[in-house]
């Protein structure tokens, strides 16, 4: 069943992580099966593991993955953007990237390792660049050191942003009436902001 001898062990990791990425992306977390991974390149399950050590090291390195994905989309709208509302550029980033990859997106939240487990050093440094960006812009926002306490109050903007988007995204918001939840958000970030420049 397999091609076993078709590609060094680097080419196998990036073909079944940008394999495991497509079905993630298709199905969800709930549908992910390492074993539909391992057919669709032709490879036994055992190849799988071999690689990454168990399903969930997989789906860990898929959602770091989605973490790189979207920290670098997010530079390149900052960029693009210029210094032009470099927050509220921050908030539609945030939802584009939920709408744009629903399921790669609520699999990052949904997915948790084994107690036993924990991410390592390599994974945590590339989902850390996401809170570093925001960090950055936030402090730019305040005309502010990136100190400890910048990092807590961005730190807790992107769990704002983040619940208005998980409603936003299971149609909790339009339920309640709220057709505008990028909106809602920015102006929330806005009004934290604005708070703590007055303090």
């Amino acid at each position: 069943m397999g091609r076993r001898s078709d590609h060094s062990r680097a080419e196998l990791e990036a073909l079944i992580l940008d394999t495991g990425s497509a079905l993630m992306a298709e199905v969800g977390l709930a549908g992910f099966s390492a074993r539909e991974v391992a057919r669709r390149i032709g490879y036994s399950i055992g190849t799988i593991h071999n690689v990454f050590g168990t399903s969930d090291r997989l789906i860990t390195a898929i959602n770091t993955r989605s973490f790189a994905l979207w920290a670098a989309g997010l530079r390149e709208q900052l960029d693009a953007g210029g210094d032009t509302d470099r927050i509220a550029t921050l908030v539609n980033g945030y939802f584009g990237f939920a709408r744009a990859h629903p399921n790669l997106w609520t699999a990052i939240y949904d997915h948790r390792l084994p107690p036993e487990a924990s991410l390592s050093e390599q994974d945590q440094r590339a989902r850390g660049v996401l809170t570093e960006i925001v960090i950055a812009e936030v402090a730019h926002a305040l005309d502010a050191p990136a100190d400890d306490h910048v990092a807590a109050l961005a730190r807790s903007l992107i769990a704002t942003v983040h619940g208005h988007c998980t409603f936003a995204i299971s149609g909790a918001w339009a339920l309640m009436g709220e057709a505008a939840p990028e909106v809602a958000a920015l102006a929330r970030v806005r009004e934290a902001l604005a708070g703590h420049a007055r303090t």
